[in-house]
């Protein structure tokens, strides 16, 4: 797996990712607080057999920042600009958290740079609570306040055998970039209903996947972006929670190879 670096453009500024392998590109897009390397266990098995490209969110990583108020279609713009940078043409796509917001809405605005979309553990039309509590949290992390422990315990909960990963993936927390994280983060928290009205317009593949226990990117979520896409399949991880990719890695790869996999047809036939 190779790190490679470009200077995207003046507003954009650097663009880091991953790559490995060769074929047809597949793109994948981590979570808040996250970074590339969290794809790791995906990019060694979809390697290969196709060319896999983790990208650094902006502000995540080594790339640049988005403006301190930037919303959810500026970063479906940043990844089109990324998309054309690299020279990728239709690619399969995948986010995770917001990551999957990205994924959907790029979907949605440039259907014609995507051949399939899977999103996990995404988040949909949240109800008034999990909104309010989203926001709370987005304004208390643009202010400097940045509590990782809460969000570890709702992630893993209490498993042990989850612990490394844990560990793991608090590393990422505590050393992301503060600004990008809080820019990032709003936009998460604003952006689950951007491009809601409009997931029938997917006519790609999409396959959406959760946790069966996480409680904010939950099952029904999965089950309703699947749902209102017009070839949708929903999956949900049995006994995981929010970082399935990480927790269930090899029930996530062999349904990220079936999705590689699998035609428009196949998907309504399911």
């Amino acid at each position: 797996m190779m790190s490679k670096t470009l200077h995207l453009s003046d507003s954009y500024g650097q663009l880091t990712w991953r790559e490995a392998g060769q074929g047809t590109p597949v793109v994948l897009i981590h979570g808040v607080g996250m970074q590339s390397e969290a794809w790791e266990p995906q990019i060694a098995a979809l390697s290969e057999s196709h060319r896999v490209i983790a990208l650094d969110m902006p502000g995540h990583g080594g790339s640049g920042r988005l403006p301190e108020f930037a919303a959810l279609p500026d970063f479906v713009d940043w990844l089109h600009a990324a998309q054309m940078a690299l020279d990728l043409g239709p690619v399969s796509l995948a986010g995770h958290s917001m990551g999957a917001l990205i994924a959907a809405g790029y979907a949605v605005i440039y259907p014609e740079m995507v051949s399939r979309v899977a999103l996990l553990n995404g988040v949909f039309r949240r109800n008034a609570s999990a909104r309010a509590a989203v926001e709370m949290r987005a304004t208390e992390i643009r202010a400097g306040v940045v509590d990782l422990e809460t969000p570890l315990t709702r992630w893993f909960g209490d498993n042990a055998a989850d612990r490394p990963v844990r560990e793991k993936v608090a590393r990422w927390l505590q050393a992301v970039d503060l600004q990008g994280y809080a820019t990032a983060y709003a936009a998460f928290a604003c952006g689950d209903r951007t491009y809601a009205d409009r997931f029938g317009d997917i006519v790609c593949p999409l396959l959406a996947m959760t946790g069966e226990g996480d409680p904010n990117s939950t099952p029904e979520m999965s089950r309703s972006m699947a749902a209102a896409a017009q070839h949708g399949r929903a999956v949900v991880m049995k006994g995981h929670r929010h970082m399935i990719n990480l927790t269930a890695a090899e029930e996530v790869n062999r349904e990220l190879w079936h999705w590689l996999n699998r035609s428009a047809t196949q998907e309504e036939m399911t």
